[in-house]
């Protein structure tokens, strides 16, 4: 029993001391062997790997990926005019020296983003002063994007990394240019609004007019055709009149006498108080119209 119990033990303790030398290097990584404090070997190729067991010789290991810088804080920038600007930016970068990384930031990517942050932000200030703000915002921004990654390349070489791409995320005004830019909008549009609204109440009101012209044309013209088909028709009837009483005369006096009575009872309660002999009554009483009467010389 002791002898398997031995056995069991000497088994843990070789494996225990074969996992303390051996390590899996990811191909998304690059592993730096330390050996009593200082870097003995940089390993860049995958797989599985040996190393000496600690505290001999120990492995730390970096992310070889991409890595992405945001601007920490927007910083206002001032141009060749004078006009502060704010940009928003993005560094693409990676380690491409190990020993060189270890030695300036150590093992923690977080050093090196703190520390090149100001350089990076100081290379656009340069950059962006030169320039004005159309120059910034539209033809030359390619071009500020270049020039800065540009005068990273050699700052990036004491850091051992390599910069890959710098990117303007956003250009602004500052808060205070914005708003005065805001309020001259603001106004500029009230006076197109004001303006659009005085034209079209000058347009309305000659609309308006001209409508009210037409119209009183139209209606004089209406009532004056009127009139003269009014005045036609009665000249058309008098005539009619003069024709049908010329042949006739006894019965349009009888005929006028009956127009006349209608027009008198035309209510039920009309009264009216004449002598039952007057010639008013002559065509009621069945006799025959009433002699006109002669007149004194």
């Amino acid at each position: 029993m002791n002898r398997i119990a031995s056995i069991a033990v000497g088994a843990l303790i070789a494996f225990m001391a074969a996992s303390s030398t051996l390590f899996i290097v990811d191909q998304r990584q690059f592993a730096v062997i330390y050996a009593l404090g200082e870097i003995k070997e940089v390993v860049t190729e995958p797989g599985l790997k040996f190393k000496l067991p600690p505290p001999f010789q120990n492995v730390v290991f970096l992310d070889r990926r991409m890595q992405t810088l945001d601007s920490p804080e927007s910083r206002a920038i001032f141009t060749a005019e004078k006009k502060s600007l704010v940009i928003d930016w993005l560094v693409k970068w990676r380690v491409t020296d190990p020993r060189q990384f270890i030695r300036n930031s150590g093992t923690d990517m977080r050093n090196v983003e703190n520390r090149l942050s100001p350089i990076v932000q100081a290379a656009f200030n340069e950059e962006v002063t030169k320039r004005t703000v159309t120059s910034v915002l539209a033809t030359e921004r390619d071009k500020v994007m270049n020039d800065v990654r540009k005068r990273l390349e050699d700052e990036a070489k004491q850091f051992g990394i390599e910069v890959v791409d710098v990117r303007i995320k956003r250009v602004d005004f500052s808060a205070n240019i914005t708003d005065s830019v805001y309020r001259r909008m603001e106004s500029e549009r009230k006076r197109v609004a004001a303006e659009a609204r005085s034209t079209g109440s000058a347009e309305s009101e000659k609309i308006r007019a001209d409508a009210d012209r037409q119209r009183e044309v139209i209606v004089a013209e209406a009532y004056r055709d009127a009139q003269k088909i009014k005045g036609e028709g009665d000249a058309k009837a008098s005539a009619l009149y003069a024709e049908a009483f010329g042949r006739d005369p006894q019965f349009a006096q009888f005929y006028r006498s009956l127009e006349a009575y209608r027009a008198t009872w035309r209510n039920k309660s009309d009264v009216m108080v004449v002598d039952p002999s007057s010639d008013f009554f002559k065509a009621m009483r069945g006799g025959g119209p009433a002699a006109p009467a002669k007149s004194g010389k």
